[in-house]
Formats: C-alpha cells, structure tokens, sequence
C-alpha cells in the first residue's frame, strides 16, 4: 500500500511565498513521475507542475516563473516552491506519484489527501 504525505499549505498574504512537501511510503518499486494538482473551490482540479523521472518539469502556464517544482525519485519526495503568491492561486493542492509497487505490477497513480493553500489580498 502506498501513501503520500502533504504538509506545508496554510494561510499567507498576496506577495508571499509557501513550500509544500510530500513524501511518498510504503510498498514502492519504481516511480515514474511525480507532481502537483490542485482544485480551486468550484473548479477541476488542474495540473500546476509535474514531471516523469529525469526529465524536465512542466508547469501550468499560470504559475511560470513563480513556482518551482523539485523532485527526490530516490526518496520518493516531491516539493513546491511557491513564491509571489497570487489570490488566484487559493485551492486545494494534492500530490500525485506514478508508481510501480512490484517489478511485475501495473503503474498506478496516487494521491495524497490534499493540503490547503489560502492567499489573502
């Protein structure tokens, strides 16, 4: 069974800047890729960066230049690096991991539970 653990959301004003931190355990044999979403009250929940093993990140347009992902495949820990924290950027945000928990098993995505980001003008 495979778990991913959120911490660092909470409340900060417009200007400033979080970190999120997630960090996957359990039963893992591989990871593919490793990311963040997140759901804005009334809204899908939306890539914000994301990116496979050794390749280059991708991020959601709107938040280029201020967010910066970083991602430990080795230790299964994925963060974010918020910074010039927009109103707009009020949701929810959600780890995900591809992984692979046996050589012989399929790729599954998971997802954390969800830690919540409020930016206040």
């Amino acid at each position: 069974q495979v778990q991913l653990e959120e911490s660092g959301g909470g409340l900060v004003q417009a200007g400033g800047s979080l970190r999120l931190s997630c960090v996957a355990s359990g039963s893992i044999f591989s990871i593919n890729s490793l990311g963040w979403y997140r759901q804005a009250p009334g809204k899908e929940r939306e890539l914000v960066a994301s990116g496979r093993t050794n390749e280059i990140p991708i991020y959601a347009d709107s938040v280029k230049g201020r967010f910066t992902i970083s991602r430990d495949t080795a230790n299964g820990a994925v963060y974010l690096q918020m910074d010039s924290l927009e109103v707009e950027d009020t949701a929810v945000y959600y780890c995900h991991a591809v992984i692979q928990e046996h050589s012989w098993g399929p790729w599954r995505n998971y997802w954390g539970q969800g830690t919540r980001v409020t930016v206040s003008s």
